[in-house]
């Protein structure tokens, strides 16, 4: 399974349509959002993806009722743990809101830092896409993860 990743679009809806046409490029079968999408209207954007999405709420995402609602409901509280063919997840938006080398998960996906990173910790793979946005750090990036080899790798877009 190909899962594209990203986090941080912050309203950037240039950058987020990059995303999109780049994860729609890849033909990735799932899209995980690590929060900070910011306003309802850039959810929105998220319609023109192929694949399923989820996502949940970043620190600056103040407006949860209508990013739930515009999101049709794919947007949670973080920690969220899903399963995908088998491999167990947990997204959320920073990671010292959790405790990585206790978590029953095989892929930590995480955001907040704007900064991409592709760690190993006690056998968990742990990846921050950096920010979609790019208005902290002036790079868009965005993460590609294979699930049967598991191994990621940060695009700029």
């Amino acid at each position: 399974m190909k899962i594209g990743i990203l986090s941080d679009s912050h309203d950037n809806l240039i950058k987020l349509d990059h995303a999109i046409k780049f994860f729609n490029k890849q033909k990735v079968d799932f899209v995980f959002h690590a929060g900070d999408f910011i306003a309802p209207f850039a959810v929105l954007k998220m319609k023109d993806l192929e694949a399923n999405w989820a996502g949940v709420y970043g620190n600056n995402d103040g407006e949860k009722n209508g990013l739930f609602v515009a999101s049709e409901g794919r947007i949670k509280d973080a920690p969220r743990k899903m399963d995908l063919e088998g491999k167990k997840f947990i997204l959320t938006h920073d990671l010292s809101k959790i405790t990585p080398e206790v978590e029953d998960a095989e892929i930590i996906i995480y955001g907040h830092s704007h900064k991409p990173e592709i760690n190993t910790v006690n056998s968990k793979l742990l990846i921050n896409p950096g920010e979609c946005g790019g208005w902290l750090f002036g790079k868009s990036t965005v993460a590609i993860l294979d699930t049967e080899s598991l191994s990621a790798r940060i695009h700029d877009i």
